[in-house]
């Protein structure tokens, strides 16, 4: 009787812990904002070469007019309307110094963010 109760407990335990860790871990895609965005510069320095992309996506309500990536280096991408939900890959243009991004947009968006680097492990390419 003692183990059905133990294992009862255990088992509401692990459930709970999965529960928890997934509601915590999964994006959550509910918005209330009109207009927001998702920005997320990323560079991965190889031996050679430098794998980078920025994502975008728009997380707000209603689409996105005139988005403007702006890379730095007087290097500039337009584009015309980012729908709600829509994701895209911009890749940074050649000889860019992917210090940062700034994203903007005809409804007031403004985000400036860092291009993000991986750690390195050893065994992985570029390490």
């Amino acid at each position: 009787m003692v183990i059905y109760k133990l294992l009862i407990v255990s088992s509401v335990i692990a459930a709970t812990t999965i529960i928890t860790t997934l509601l915590f871990t999964l994006p959550v895609s509910i918005t209330s904002n009109e207009y927001d965005i998702f920005v997320d510069p990323f560079k991965d320095p190889q031996d050679l070469f430098i794998m980078s992309r920025i994502l975008l996506q728009n997380t707000g309500n209603l689409p996105l007019t005139n988005v403007q990536i702006d890379f730095g280096n007087q290097q500039i991408e337009k584009l015309d309307t980012l729908a709600p939900g829509h994701k895209i890959l911009v890749s940074p243009p050649v000889y860019n110094d992917m210090l940062f991004v700034i994203v903007t947009s005809d409804e007031g968006i403004y985000v400036k963010k860092q291009y993000r680097t991986p750690a390195k492990m050893p065994g992985m390419m570029g390490s």
